[in-house]
């Protein structure tokens, strides 16, 4: 007989299903992003976002629909990663509150908890944008109603309606969406919605799940920084090993390609790069020296450097701890108290010597949660919180605990870079009220470009360039400004597409895998060509971006 309800037990379990299903989808979701960086990606935050929730079902009482709801929707509103894990928390929101107080749900709970879900969700994003996890979202709760009011009242029938539907939306948005086309990808935040409602559909139909959630599976909550949640996952093989070939014959493609194959049959995180007779290699293995056996065939190497990344990942935790109980000890009461999320011990140090009064690890490679940012506000001993969230990807995550926060007032600078939140930590004035402050410096950021620059995990074509993995990328504030295998080269042409005749000030932070005389000669070399500019160059020691340059 078909069901024509679900009550608080088959919720829970439907809940609990979708979550397993993205989990086991994450790294394929991370592909569909369309930018080739290696940073959180959509699946990755995604997952941590609703695993969060998931820990909270699990320790819930299943048989209450009111118990079952507040854990869904606390669970994942404090856990929110990303823009992606924000919209998916404001999505369970909205429906946790509109059926929270029933005994059972029907099509027509359902319908209205659909409407109610994407409604929160658009409020919570400032500019929404169409051709994402919203239009797909918005397209079901449309559905839905439609259905309800044609007369369906079989769940089972309704469900995969409704589902079927949100896959047509999703299949349309590269055509709302340039960046999705010329990718030929769909919107990786659809993506991960839809596979949520798949595996709750799979534990509606009785299919049999495992629904256990596994002490791998990044938490967020607890004592745990983002740092810590992202990281322990991430560590999957223990070793960075890279390395270059100097070639003792013809390396054509074929050898390329079969080389890149078997590294990947090893580890992870893999660059090669072909330069005339050398060959650059980047791996994360648990076996480099099945690596390095490798690679010998081809010729001789030089430049090895092999980093256990788990040692170096407890080092850093260790770190971390000392100088948050430094912080703690230290923090004195103030009017008004800076936070910031960043990375880089560089970075770091140029910030609190600005006056920033507790850092939250993180960036653009581990988005912090709402959590760790409500941690850290309980942390500072102030009545006004000004937050600079320094990335795109975590000013939901920034807005979403501002509004958790009622004990004190928080304020949050959208900055979009570290450049920028420098930016407006330095336009502060002590004796100018805090609303006035948070107004100058909102519009101080303005004036700031930023340039990064990084390497490409994945082929792609986006920005009408075509990118290969192991390519560099220069990366401006509104997409891809140069890519080429030579790194000096693609900041230069970056650098030459930031700076117009109003820049008065190039800023240059040299990350943690860029020598310091390599740093100082391209200085060196941008003082040559803009003579007109201020140019500075700083230590900042962030990863994976070998360059943040920022012309204002």
């Amino acid at each position: 007989m078909a069901l024509k309800t679900i009550d608080a037990k088959m919720l829970s379990k439907m809940f609990l299903a979708g979550a397993t299903n993205l989990d086991h989808k994450k790294e394929w979701i991370n592909e569909l992003n369309v930018f080739p960086v290696p940073d959180g990606d959509t699946g990755t935050n995604m997952t941590m976002t609703i695993m969060s929730a998931a820990k909270e079902v699990t320790n819930a009482d299943q048989s209450d629909m009111a118990a079952v709801c507040k854990a869904i929707s606390s669970g994942s509103l404090r856990g929110a990663r990303g823009n992606s894990g924000v919209i998916l928390s404001q999505l369970f929101r909205g429906f946790t509150k509109s059926v929270s107080s029933k005994k059972e749900l029907n099509v027509e709970d359902l319908a209205e908890a659909f409407e109610k879900a994407v409604e929160t969700a658009y409020k919570a994003v400032m500019k929404p944008k169409e051709g994402t996890i919203l239009t797909v979202a918005r397209g079901g709760a449309e559905k839905a109603r439609e259905l309800l009011d044609d007369g369906c009242s079989d769940l089972e029938t309704y469900i995969r309606e409704v589902i079927l539907y949100m896959d047509e939306v999703l299949a349309q948005t590269p055509e709302m969406l340039p960046v999705l086309k010329q990718a030929g990808v769909v919107d990786s935040g659809g993506q991960g919605l839809m596979e949520v409602l798949k595996g709750a559909q799979d534990a509606f139909l009785g299919k049999e799940i495992d629904f256990s959630i596994s002490e791998s599976t990044p938490i967020s909550g607890g004592n745990k920084s983002g740092y810590e949640a992202q990281a322990e996952t991430d560590i999957k093989y223990g070793y960075c090993t890279e390395f270059i070939i100097l070639l003792n014959k013809t390396f054509n493609i074929k050898m390329e390609m079969d080389f890149k194959a078997y590294l990947e049959s090893i580890g992870d995180s893999i660059v090669v790069v072909t330069d005339d007779d050398i060959v650059k290699v980047h791996v994360h293995t648990n076996d480099p020296g099945f690596a390095i056996q490798k690679a010998l065939k081809y010729g001789a190497l030089s430049n090895l450097k092999i980093d256990n990344m788990r040692l170096e990942h407890q080092e850093k935790l260790f770190k971390m701890e000392q100088k948050s109980e430094a912080e703690e000890v230290m923090m004195e009461k103030k009017d008004t108290a800076f936070i910031a999320v960043s990375i880089g011990d560089g970075m770091n140090e140029i910030l609190r010597g600005l006056g920033v009064d507790y850092i939250i690890e993180g960036g653009q490679t581990m988005n912090p949660s709402t959590e760790d940012i409500l941690n850290a506000i309980d942390k500072v001993n102030a009545d006004n919180i000004i937050i600079l969230p320094n990335n795109k990807n975590i000013i939901l995550a920034a807005n979403q605990a501002q509004s958790m926060v009622e004990e004190k007032n928080i304020f949050v600078i959208p900055t979009k870079t570290v450049p920028q939140g420098i930016t407006a930590v330095i336009n502060y004035v002590p004796d100018l009220s805090v609303e006035e402050n948070v107004a100058v410096m909102e519009e101080e950021i303005g004036n700031v470009k930023t340039g990064q620059v990084t390497y490409a995990v994945r082929d792609t074509s986006i920005d009408d360039k075509e990118i290969k993995q192991g390519d560099f990328m220069g990366i401006g504030d509104k997409g891809i400004l140069s890519v080429g295998t030579d790194m000096s080269d693609v900041t230069v042409k970056m650098l030459q597409e930031m700076v117009d005749d109003d820049v008065e000030l190039i800023s240059i932070y040299y990350g943690e895998d860029v020598k310091e005389e390599d740093a100082s000669a391209f200085h060196e070399k941008v003082e040559a060509m803009y003579p007109r500019c201020d140019v500075e160059l700083q230590y900042g020691g962030q990863p994976i971006y070998y360059y943040l340059i920022s012309a204002e």
